[in-house]
């Protein structure tokens, strides 16, 4: 039988170690194809290039893996290599390992969880990995075996079609995996004011997340925050179901 493909983007960019580590940990699974920004795109969320030409490049090929550089965001990878790289239709789109939490409503901006959705467009079972560790150089290894249990069960069971799994770790040891719903919550304060040297003022973006259910414990900040892999189940349908019964009621 053909092996699985999987089709894997970030927004860190492709010489980021979280990348690097997610297609490691599935090589042994399935045939991978990388194309990734060519450089950081944190933040991008669903953005599309449509003010300049895309730029691709062959990084590296070895057996049953290659790795594309391109100059646009994490959609415009996943658009570019289903139109114009891969020869069939992936079972699989990953997006990460990313640098830094996507939990609550940082999957809204998130150029991570922009690559899953945009896989969930086309109708393909998709996953965002991301970690609680910014840096560079941040241990993913206790990511592999979670990393390798959602591929095989997303492969064997499938997603409904528009639907993808924001995955989201601790730093560290990991004790087990959680699904839950994602916080409700905002970033606080968000920008920094500064001053140039020549006196020229500035906003830096900064602030905090304010998670407005800190007691409850059946969404993704809690439990990263004892130390669980959360998994919330994400829809590209962002309709208020129970809004639109309401709004037919409108005198319009």
């Amino acid at each position: 039988m053909e092996k699985p493909f999987i089709l894997i983007t970030n927004d860190d960019g492709v010489d980021a170690k979280g990348i690097q580590c997610l297609a490691s940990f599935v090589k042994d699974m399935a045939e991978v194809i990388v194309v990734a920004p060519n450089g950081p795109r944190s933040g991008q969320s669903s953005a599309i290039t449509v003010d300049r030409p895309l730029r691709l490049r062959l990084e590296k090929e070895e057996e049953l893996m290659k790795v594309y550089s391109c100059t646009g965001t994490p959609v415009d990878c996943i658009k570019l290599a289903l139109n114009k790289i891969v020869d069939r239709q992936p079972d699989l789109v990953l997006s990460g390992i990313n640098h830094g939490l996507n939990t609550s409503v940082s999957v809204i901006y998130s150029g991570t969880m922009g690559g899953a959705m945009e896989g969930a467009i086309h109708g393909i079972p998709s996953i965002g990995f991301s970690i609680d560790d910014y840096s560079k150089e941040a241990d993913f290894s206790s990511l592999e075996p979670i990393v390798k249990t959602l591929v095989a069960n997303v492969l064997s069971q499938g997603l409904p079609e528009g639907v993808c799994l924001n995955v989201n770790a601790p730093k560290g040891e990991i004790q087990g995996i959680e699904v839950c719903r994602q916080a409700r919550g905002k970033w606080s304060e968000e920008f920094e004011r500064r001053v140039d040297p020549h006196n020229r003022e500035y906003f830096w973006l900064s602030g905090y997340f304010d998670n407005a259910e800190k007691h409850a414990v059946d969404t993704d900040e809690h439990l990263i925050s004892k130390g669980f892999a959360s998994v919330v189940p994400t829809s590209v349908d962002t309709t208020d179901y129970s809004m639109l019964k309401e709004l037919k009621n409108w005198k319009l």
